[in-house]
């Protein structure tokens, strides 16, 4: 599977580009702030409906423009599908496949599998548990419709439940029988999701362990601990005991929103231990996991995207992503970097066809 045309219309920096891609190596040269990444964002956002960077789809409209428009071609088993996404201020954002619109957002994701590895990667590691959750969902979502559906409708009824808590709490008065009808169905979909995500640790971690010793040729064993208090038999007694606390907090203080990641090397904290390089090493091992899950679950070859990978990386990190685009492990590949005399060298040992395109302001 790869996008073999991309024409952009007022998104970000663009006015109006047309661009047609290779299907291996594709090497985005061009000055700083010239538009590298937003060309990488236009291809997360056709594939996963948002920006990688944030989360507002009017921060997308160029300057002083009403609406942006992307439209791509992905050739997926030689059958290509046209995919459009146009959003206009003050409207609702338009997907669609082949000119037809999704009734749902959420029927698009996963059905052009995409991993970014982009210089804030490391930010899962220096930031708190929602940055964890975020990036493990967002695999689970490619990964498993499924749970998506569960993980959006648990947002959904958290979202009224912390309304209705908030409710109660200045009108200083208190509904059981309208409380339980959103204590219910959460509980049900918190025990779905935390299934999902423990059955999902035990697929992801042999292949994140295999990545991070292929990335660092070290001997130290790194792991990622999955906590959950939704583990509990009593889960649900918990969660309803709870009651009195959420009241006086006006939002729910039980449930997987409270998950977290731990991230250890050796049996010692990343966060606090882990030197640079094995920080580097355990977030690219992260998204190569993520890539060759979705590569197994999906059936094809994700799209790869690696913004200014090589001013982020030591030499031998750089060989080593080499190594898989030369094994034909990986599929079709983006490259951003600032330094084209540098890209060029790098990428003249690379025996796949190497396509570059410079990108100015």
């Amino acid at each position: 599977m790869w996008l073999e045309k991309l024409h952009l219309t007022y998104f970000k920096s663009y006015e109006e580009r047309g661009f047609m891609f290779g299907m291996r190596v594709n090497c985005l040269v061009g000055e700083n702030g010239s538009g590298k990444t937003n060309l990488l964002d236009a291809i997360y956002f056709l594939t996963l409906t948002k920006s990688a960077f944030h989360n507002q789809d009017a921060l997308g409209i160029r300057h002083a423009q009403d609406f942006f428009l992307l439209d791509g071609f992905f050739n997926d088993s030689d059958k290509n599908i046209q995919i459009t996404c146009s959003f206009q201020r003050g409207q609702r954002k338009v997907f669609m496949a082949d000119k037809k619109n999704y009734d749902r957002l959420s029927d698009h994701i996963g059905l052009f599998p995409l991993v970014l590895i982009a210089p804030n990667d490391t930010d899962l590691i220096r930031d708190g548990s929602e940055e964890r959750r975020r990036f493990f969902d967002g695999v689970l979502a490619q990964a498993t419709p499924e749970y998506l559906n569960d993980f959006l409708q648990y947002n959904k009824i958290l979202t009224q439940r912390n309304g209705l808590l908030k409710l109660f709490a200045e009108r200083n008065y208190l509904d059981e029988d309208l409380l339980d009808t959103y204590n219910e169905p959460l509980i049900v979909l918190a025990i779905r999701i935390y299934e999902h995500r423990r059955a999902f640790m035990d697929r992801f971690l042999p292949l994140f362990r295999k990545y991070y010793q292929f990335l660092s040729s070290g001997k130290e064993q790194v792991d990622v601990l999955y906590e959950s208090e939704v583990s509990s038999s009593d889960f649900p007694s918990e969660f309803r005991r709870n009651r009195s606390r959420d009241l006086h907090a006006q939002r729910t203080g039980k449930g997987v929103h409270k998950d977290e990641y731990v991230f250890e090397i050796d049996g010692i904290t990343l966060k606090k231990f882990g030197s640079q390089g094995q920080q580097k090493s355990f977030v690219i091992a992260l998204k190569l996991a993520q890539f060759e899950l979705l590569k197994i679950e999906k059936e094809k070859t994700p799209i790869l995207l690696l913004d200014d990978i090589f001013d982020k990386l030591d030499d031998r990190r750089i060989n080593k992503l080499i190594e898989l685009i030369d094994d034909g492990f990986l599929g079709q590949v983006f490259i951003t970097d600032a330094r084209p005399e540098r890209s060029q060298k790098i990428l003249e040992k690379v025996k796949a066809d190497v396509r570059f395109f410079e990108i100015n302001r």
